[in-house]
């Protein structure tokens, strides 16, 4: 009875974290850029027990009993699969339309040092800094341009524009160019290694391979329209199957455990009379 109470209870551990994974998709499918995560199981160590009578039938499976603890959280996969594209007709609003590609801006990093992070989100804005106008975040991070600097404009840029391979041009009130620069924008290469910071940005390891710095001045590399927004990529008729699918097979170990308690109740009855 203990085996199955152990078992159902591991079960139900790595189930509470897919429900949280799904939570978690559920909370953000209205989040500009969010990707969603997928979770995946994999079976914990079995005990195979050979000490068995032997049996002259021939056997169709093979010879012992495996008895299993149950299952573990395996991963959760970061799912990059382009989110639908909605027109605001805001400048400041900029969307990637190929995959993988990801913003970069600056970050803090545990130590308070700064690094370089990655979002998705492109509904930036522009915030008074020293006299001058700096292309933040929602969340006040630096966007960053193809040198790792942050992308500054004149006080006097009155309009902005982003072309298809991500130059963006200001011009003051009386048309005259003011600044040109070229955004900075990532291919990230293994985007399975990205860290999680919170706001819906991404930290990446120094792995060699996992990212590539694209270049806005090679035709075809980057690919950013403006006046338009990525929307999160959940679907909610999917993650609401995945949850009820996971509810149940919660129930189901909550049950296995509740008769094995009653069995063991009853054994105990026995015992004592």
């Amino acid at each position: 009875m203990l085996r199955s109470m152990l078992t159902a209870a591991n079960t139900m551990n790595a189930l509470q974290q897919r429900l949280d994974t799904i939570s978690h998709n559920i909370a953000n499918s209205n989040t500009v850029g969010f990707k969603r995560r997928e979770a995946s199981f994999a079976e914990l160590l079995t005990q195979q027990i050979d000490r068995l009578p032997n049996d002259e039938a021939p056997r169709q499976t093979p010879e012992g009993v495996r008895y299993g603890n149950g299952a573990r959280l395996a991963s959760t996969m970061l799912i990059t699969k382009q989110g639908a594209l909605v027109e605001t007709g805001r400048r400041l609003d900029f969307a990637l339309t190929a995959e993988n590609q990801w913003f970069r801006v600056r970050l803090a990093d545990q130590n308070g040092a700064e690094t370089i992070g990655y979002t998705r989100a492109g509904n930036f804005s522009l915030a008074p800094m020293n006299g001058e106008l700096a292309l933040t975040t929602s969340d006040g991070l630096f966007v960053l341009d193809e040198r790792n600097a942050p992308i500054v404009l004149p006080a006097d840029a009155h309009d902005v524009q982003m072309s298809p391979t991500g130059t963006l041009t200001a011009t003051n009130a009386d048309g005259r160019v003011v600044a040109r620069v070229n955004l900075g924008v990532t291919m990230i290469r293994r985007p399975q290694l990205l860290e999680a910071r919170g706001g819906n940005v991404y930290a990446l390891p120094n792995v060699p391979g996992a990212a590539e710095e694209l270049n806005g001045n090679l035709r075809g590399q980057i690919s950013v329209k403006q006046g338009a927004l990525e929307q999160s990529n959940v679907d909610l008729g999917e993650e609401m199957v995945g949850l009820m699918a996971t509810s149940r097979a919660y129930q189901l170990n909550a049950r296995a455990i509740s008769i094995s308690e009653q069995m063991l109740g009853l054994i105990n009855g026995m015992r004592s009379s």
